[in-house]
């Protein structure tokens, strides 16, 4: 039963994704958004830790205290903040995310809110998610501007407004992300 529930989750939340992408004209990333979450890897914990309201993946890490899943799921998306993080031995750099996986990454966040919260979701959610874990985010500053940019002006604006002026932008430069910095 875990199977099929946990397979209508992520697929109503890749679909969800690819119409959000599809707003913003990013059609391969919205075809192939999170196609990883099919494969056994991370679909096998989506069954084991199935819960319905979040991630299995931290449900696996509270037990184990990493999450396969995450890691390979992390390591091959590249819409998440975490694929651009480097470990050297002079410590951690975030490597500048491109403009669209900033994109794909606020659409993700705006899904992912949408599926879990269900019909509590508003336009605030994603920006409350996103301050509870930002402390432990290692971005680059202009990433970090960036998407705390379109996370405020969601909260502020609605999602409509916001997309409508995602799009008459081309990329980071077109935005006013001092406050932000």
């Amino acid at each position: 039963m875990n199977a099929i529930k946990h397979f209508q989750t992520i697929t109503k939340h890749k679909i969800l994704v690819g119409k959000l992408c599809f707003k913003l004209h990013l059609y391969k990333q919205g075809l192939c958004h999170d196609l990883s979450k099919y494969s056994y890897t991370e679909f096998k914990t989506g069954i084991l830790y199935y819960q319905g309201t979040s991630s299995p993946n931290g449900a696996e890490r509270k037990l184990k205290g990493y999450s396969e899943a995450w890691l390979h799921h992390k390591g091959r998306n590249k819409h998440h903040w975490e694929y651009w993080v480097d470990f050297t031995r002079n410590g951690t750099t975030a490597a500048k995310m491109p403009y669209r996986y900033v994109l794909e990454m606020f659409c993700d966040r705006i899904a992912a809110s949408m599926v879990y919260r269900g019909e509590d979701y508003d336009d605030s959610y994603p920006l409350t998610y996103y301050d509870s874990g930002k402390h432990s985010y290692i971005m680059h500053k202009e990433t970090r501007a960036l998407l705390e940019y379109l996370l405020h002006e969601l909260k502020d604006h609605g999602l409509e407004k916001t997309f409508a002026l995602i799009n008459t932008k081309k990329g980071y430069d077109d935005y006013h992300l001092e406050d932000y910095l």
